[in-house]
């Protein structure tokens, strides 16, 4: 983000709360600016004798130190110190030199939160390398840290007091040991993070360049002026933040890519704004696009000035402006803009399109929509709950905390503060830490000089403690060094970014494209809709027809050239792996294409396991089933001298109940993976199992109509002749035709496992399921049934109002429609349901039926047996007085 020189004065709390605000500003006379510098080429310059002197590089008797007494500083002393500078004030009163004696200390006001956060995020990153020891193991790092008041002498003055500093300075902290750490490099500071904005950077890297040795190690983290990727005049300068040269060229690819060529420009008069609107323009025009307008909004602007450009911008035939500036330097010109002006589509630059101060519902009508370029944030763990920890001192050292804690509660420490306040009370730009961009930058500046020491210092890590890795902290060595080693880090974050620098020393271009979109409750949020990488080359593509992607093919067109055609997806089942493939490939048998048409997979096997929750299901309901079965042969069995278990023909009860249990165990027999020996006997024994009971109870039917007939008048003795033998020869004669049906059936064509893979393009499964090799085999087998169920429900109808003491043919009438039912309603539904579904159906009608059957003959009769002993008698018609 680029700042301006001349800045908005500081209202009473936080910077630009309104639209109503003074503009001081700064007239830096051009003498003043070059004693700064040529006081910081002496004091280099006597700097750098002393090290050719010297047996290394650090301060000996012939440095010459600025007297720093007067400048606020942060630090932590440490084998190696890590030099800060921060604008933590945006606001400065205009120096007034007389050249008679030494400049006094600028005083610095308006302070900037998030500028305070950055500086914390610094101390955060410091703080975490020490605490874990792995990348550094037996290496303190320090650091000190200074207010550079975002301006050219304020930031040469701090950076002189950095690198000629003799000696510790305030609030000097001692390493977790008690020892006081030592000096591992040949200077007191080796290396700078810090300076906001490109002019102050380049006026300290100037300084700075033209020494052969690089005393001052500087990762600027949003100083991204093109032009201080020129190594020949800032040589020992790089930075975390991509060049603008990057984001100019996704900017005008972002509006190239919606077909914008008429746009307008908006910058300021400073270094930031020039560079990026003079390549913005160049760039678009080459991509057959053009500037309407360029508006420069001025340093200090009156209203007239703004209402003219407002009036510029309102007669403009471009609907969409490009805005390179802060959104400070903004504000005034939207505050002006938003009175007349609509229908606007904004595209922001890195520096304000994260800007919660522009999102307030005041310029909602004007800015939402907006599009730009932000740079590339991160949620650093731990970062919140460390910001939140500081508590305001007397001690020295701790003004900057001090001056946060004044800002952020509106008071003085003394007597009004009294430094206990919750900053988790607090809204403000430093505790808002959810999602960080610049202080990510910082993070990253810290990491990338603790890698380079680590390769300098020759760091061994593969211990998990400090005792068992060691760092080569023997000898010293100069900033020439970590210079080197800096412009050849290479690693890899834990948030998974690349951190490395390229020959210019400028880090991987990625930014993220951000969108402000408002919500239903009226508020503005950032939304990141896109990212861009400006790593990747630019590749001019001349073609009649784009590539076909893969899992595509080409589909010439007729009448054209080869090289037109259209690319159609491949149909289900078939792939194409390579660019602009000619045709689709099938896929082998079982296997189908993905969802991309890219390449084949194998079908899942799918069939009705034990360990489905269906299969579960079923196999509970055949157990109890098979127990209840089990439960009321055991009371016939018990009171099978009775005379309800008599009248009913013990011997065909309890040859019923065995072939119910049948019928139940049956139904476990389709559960589990087809097999060959399954599928053949699973069908057979369905089919005996349920002819079985079904020849029982039609024999207890004719029981019951012969003996009504026995004792109507003139009637013979039928009785006699339909006795016990007669009975189990018709329930053999019933039950063989299925048998011999079923072993015809199973020796002729049995049914075999079948790998289905119809449904497979839909589900990606391969059905495992019994196959019949001839379908009227099992529809034999069940047409069988239906025709002994419907004989028996016919004549126990028949037979439904004889009066018989316990007449069993009401009970066998309602058991058989509920028979019938269930084997109607499970046809239809046998037919349409797919796959493991359809074996589901049919053990569901096996169970449901003989539920039915065992319900509906023997709960009666039970009942009477255990709770109605009463009533087990000739005399009383126990059937007829029992109501269910």
């Amino acid at each position: 983000m680029e700042q301006q020189r001349t800045l908005p004065q500081a209202p009473s709390q936080t910077p630009y709360r309104t639209c109503h605000f003074q503009v001081l500003t700064l007239n830096q006379s051009v003498s003043s600016t070059h004693l700064w510098v040529l006081l910081s080429i002496l004091v280099m310059y006597l700097y750098s004798l002393a090290g050719v002197t010297g047996a290394g590089l650090g301060l000996d008797a012939g440095c010459v130190s600025l007297d720093d007494s007067q400048l606020s500083v942060m630090q932590s002393e440490g084998d190696v110190v890590i030099g800060g500078l921060f604008p933590l004030h945006y606001l400065a009163t205009d120096p007034q030199n007389t050249y008679k004696t030494q400049p006094s200390n600028t005083q610095c006001h308006g302070f900037d939160l998030r500028a305070f956060r950055w500086m914390m995020t610094m101390v955060f990153a410091v703080e975490e390398i020490n605490r874990h020891s792995a990348l550094l193991p037996g290496v303190r790092l320090g650091y000190r840290i200074l207010d550079s008041c975002d301006l050219v002498h304020t930031s040469l003055r701090g950076v002189l007091s950095l690198v000629t500093r003799k000696g510790s300075g305030v609030n000097t902290e001692r390493a977790t040991d008690g020892r006081t750490p030592g000096c591992l490099a040949g200077a007191p500071v080796p290396a700078v993070i810090g300076l906001a904005s490109s002019t102050p950077t380049e006026a300290v890297a100037q300084t700075l360049g033209p020494f052969a040795i690089p005393l001052v190690r500087t990762c600027h983290y949003f100083a991204t002026c093109t032009c201080l990727s020129n190594k020949l005049s800032y040589p020992s300068f790089l930075r975390t933040v991509p060049s603008d040269y990057f984001q100019v060229r996704g900017l005008v690819q972002l509006v190239s890519h919606f077909g914008w060529r008429w746009v307008g420009v908006v910058g300021t008069p400073d270094d930031y704004s020039h560079y990026n609107i003079h390549a913005f323009t160049q760039q678009l025009q080459e991509q057959g696009g053009c500037v309407a307008f360029h508006l420069t909004i001025p340093d200090s602007p009156s209203q007239a000035v703004l209402r003219a450009m407002a009036d510029t911008l309102l007669s403009a035939r471009a609907r969409v402006v490009v805005a390179f500036s802060t959104e400070g330097q903004l504000l005034e010109f939207f505050c002006e803009v938003i009175l007349n002006v609509t229908g606007i589509q904004w595209v922001a630059s890195e520096a304000w399109i994260s800007a919660s101060l522009l999102t307030t519902p005041q310029f909602q009508p004007l800015l939402e929509g907006t599009l730009g370029f932000a740079l590339r944030g991160a949620i650093i763990s731990g970062l919140r709950e460390f910001m939140l920890k500081i508590r305001p001192s007397h001690t020295p050292g701790s003004e900057f905390i001090n001056m946060f804690w004044e800002e952020v509660f509106g008071c003085k420490l003394t007597p009004v503060c009294s430094g206990l306040e919750d900053l988790g009370n607090i809204m403000s730009s430093y505790t808002n830490a959810s999602r960080v961009r610049i202080s990510y930058n910082v993070y990253k500046a810290v990491y990338a000089i603790a890698n380079a020491l680590h390769q300098l210092l020759q760091c061994d890590s593969s211990g998990q403690s400090q005792t068992q890795g060691k760092c080569n902290t023997s000898s010293t060595y100069t900033p020439r060094q970590l210079l080197r080693y800096l412009k050849m880090v290479n690693f890899t974050n834990h948030f998974g970014e690349k951190v490395q620098f390229d020959a210019n020393g400028d880090p991987v271009p990625l930014y993220e494209i951000i969108n402000w979109q408002k919500d239903n409750m009226g508020k503005i949020w950032l939304r990141t809709v896109g990212s861009f990488d400006g790593s990747k080359p630019i590749v001019p593509l001349s073609l009649c027809s784009p590539p076909c992607p893969p899992g595509s093919r080409q589909a010439h067109r007729p009448g054209e050239p080869p090289c037109c055609y259209d690319c159609l997806p491949c149909p289900d089942g078939e792939i194409s792996n390579q660019t602009d493939s000619t045709v689709c490939v099938n896929c082998p048998e079982y296997y189908w294409s993905d969802s991309d048409r890219v390449k084949c997979v194998a079908g899942i096997e799918d069939f009705l396991s034990f360990y489905d929750t269906m299969g579960v299901v079923l196999v509970l309901l055949s157990l109890v089933g098979v127990v209840t079965t089990t439960g009321i042969t055991a009371i016939f069995h018990r009171f099978r001298a009775t005379p309800i278990v008599k009248a009913n023909n013990s011997e065909l009860s309890f040859l019923l109940l065995l072939s119910l249990k049948l019928c139940f165990l049956c139904s476990l027999l389709f559960i589990g993976r087809p097999s060959e020996w399954a599928c053949g006997f699973r069908q057979a024994a369905f089919g005996v199992s349920f002819v079985l009971c079904l020849s029982c109870l039609l024999v207890k039917t004719i029981v019951v109509l012969v003996a009504f007939k026995d004792i109507s008048p003139g009637s013979s003795n039928l009785t006699k002749l339909f006795g016990p033998p007669q009975q189990r020869l018709l329930i053999l004669c019933t039950t063989a035709p299925q048998v011999c049906l079923c072993a015809g059936w199973l020796s002729m064509a049995p049914p075999f496992p079948f790998r289905n893979s119809s449904i497979q393009g839909l589900t990606g499964m391969v059905l495992l399921e019994c196959k019949e090799r001839w379908p009227p085999g099992f529809y034999l087998v069940l047409g069988y049934i239906g025709l002994l169920a419907s004989l028996c429900l016919l004549l126990a109808f028949l037979g439904r109002k004889l009066p018989d003491t316990f007449n069993e043919a009401k009970l066998i009438t309602f058991s058989m429609l509920i028979f019938c039912a269930v084997w109607i309603s499970f046809i239809p539904a046998y037919v349409s349901s797919p796959g493991k579904f359809t074996v589901a159906v049919e053990i569901f009608a096996i169970l449901a039926s003989s539920f039915g059957l065992l319900v509906c003959i023997f709960a009666p009769k039970c009942y009477i047996i255990l709770l109605r002993p009463d009533r087990n008698n000739k005399q009383c018609n126990c059937m007829e007085s029992t109501h269910w």
